[in-house]
């Protein structure tokens, strides 16, 4: 995600092989709405959700994101921890992210392409997510499509998952990318389409996140311009998760299976750097202000 806003992928970049995945461990702090969470791996705490008290976790979960490595940055640990519970994990890819390259003359979109797609079989193995669907749209289209379209493709995909939880961009589309808010649209569509049955959670930031972070952000041009980045407090969100240790090891496994993406940007701003900047993963319940509701 924040590779392809910065230009990241370096000239030339080769694919790396041979990525080591790392086995579920204790080291992932999750709290919900009911106060601190739990360390190590095990279901979340008793949280609300639309109001009623919950200690089953996730549940089935299904994350749709617009490219290939949006989920390993945006929930990763959400999707190791809900996996260590038992839970179903599956993920879906609206692109390839087969442009997602400064140098397209080197890597066009038919060389890339393939070589993401295998980044993203190794990335989802490290977090022991094997059920994986890819929504084959074209990189860098997605606003182009229309809403009912995309929203028919999620509908049928939540008919057939039965998810608990649908983990996706809010409508700001985290960086304002273009195609991170259309799959914001075709989800929240789709899931109002749904009866709401299942609880659907934005991504979102933190004012901590910001505030920590706002130096970095600005130097890999993180926001699109004219963007306004998600910001909600602690005390608004429907769950966050801290990955630390082992499991923090394990979300970076995942990250850097994405190497053509994301080698340059750890590279540029340092790995110890890189490793602490994205270990917290915060979730809203979505059509919580007027403009969820108007995206849609």
């Amino acid at each position: 995600m924040p590779a392809t806003i910065a230009g990241a992928p370096s000239p030339g970049l080769p694919p790396r092989t041979g990525s080591s995945v790392a086995r579920p461990a204790a080291g992932a702090r999750l709290t919900g709405r009911e106060g601190p969470g739990k360390v190590a791996c095990l279901p979340f705490p008793a949280m609300k959700v639309n109001g009623r008290r919950t200690a089953n976790g996730t549940g089935t979960l299904l994350g749709v994101w617009a490219h290939p490595d949006d989920e390993a940055y945006l929930s990763a640990g959400l999707m190791a921890t809900a996996r260590a519970a038992g839970h179903r994990v599956v993920v879906a890819t609206a692109t390839l992210g087969e442009r997602g390259t400064p140098d397209p003359d080197r890597w066009p979109p038919a060389r890339l392409g393939p070589v993401r797609e295998e980044e993203m079989t190794r990335s989802l193995a490290a977090v022991d997510v094997h059920d994986h669907r890819w929504l084959h749209h074209a990189d860098g289209t997605l606003a182009q499509v229309p809403i009912e379209r995309g929203a028919t493709q999620i509908g049928e995909l939540i008919a057939e998952v039965c998810p608990d939880t649908i983990v996706t961009f809010g409508p700001d589309g985290m960086t304002g990318h273009p195609d991170h808010r259309a799959v914001s649209r075709w989800v929240t569509r789709a899931w109002l389409a749904s009866g709401r049955r299942a609880r659907l959670w934005y991504a979102t930031l933190t004012p901590d996140f910001h505030r920590r972070w706002d130096a970095v952000n600005r130097d890999v041009g993180l926001w699109y311009p004219g963007t306004r980045p998600p910001c909600h407090p602690v005390d608004d969100l429907a769950c966050s998760v801290t990955c630390t240790g082992e499991m923090l090891n394990r979300k970076m496994a995942a990250l850097r299976a994405h190497d053509s993406q994301t080698a340059p940007l750890i590279e540029r701003v340092g790995a110890d750097l890189y490793r602490q900047w994205w270990a917290g993963e915060y979730f809203v319940e979505a059509l919580t202000d007027r403009r969820d509701a108007d995206a849609a």
